[in-house]
């Protein structure tokens, strides 16, 4: 990943289906939508592809810290249980996130797994991203460009 960023484009496909589009590299587009009621299940939601992210990132940076020690860890699996929950102004928000992630070989296998283990969560960004938070700016224009929120 690029140091300098990235950019994406969502186009609304129908009601709350959305085509997501990864404009700067060659990674093919996916689908997200919410689920019912209000969508169709035809793909993640965001609040799935949050988890999803904090937990791949996770599962990376530890393969990362690993291998860096030249260990093989494969093959890891992560499982992540999400805890959805209201604020005070009853809107539901993403509460917890609970990654466990389970390596391919006993610990005792791996060579300086005190260190790895000490330090991999530091280099996961999105988890750092979101434990540390960040800034989000959104404007809102119309369809002939007029500013309708900055």
């Amino acid at each position: 990943m690029s140091d300098t960023g990235f950019k994406l484009r969502l186009t609304q496909q129908q009601n709350y289906q959305f085509l997501v589009e990864f404009l700067d590299s060659g990674i093919p587009p996916i689908t997200t939508d919410e689920p019912p009621p209000l969508g169709e299940d035809a793909g993640p939601n965001p609040s799935r592809l949050l988890a999803a992210a904090v937990a791949n990132c996770l599962a990376a940076s530890l393969m990362f810290a690993l291998k860096k020690f030249k260990n093989e860890p494969d093959p890891v699996t992560v499982d992540v249980d999400v805890e959805m929950v209201r604020n005070e102004a009853k809107r539901l928000r993403v509460g917890a996130v609970n990654v466990s992630i389970r390596l391919g070989k006993s610990g005792a296998q791996f060579e300086h797994l005190d260190r790895v283990l000490a330090q991999f969560e530091e280099f996961c960004v999105v988890t750092q991203s979101v434990r540390d938070g960040f800034d989000v700016k959104v404007s809102v224009r119309d369809s002939e460009g007029a500013l309708l929120k900055a």
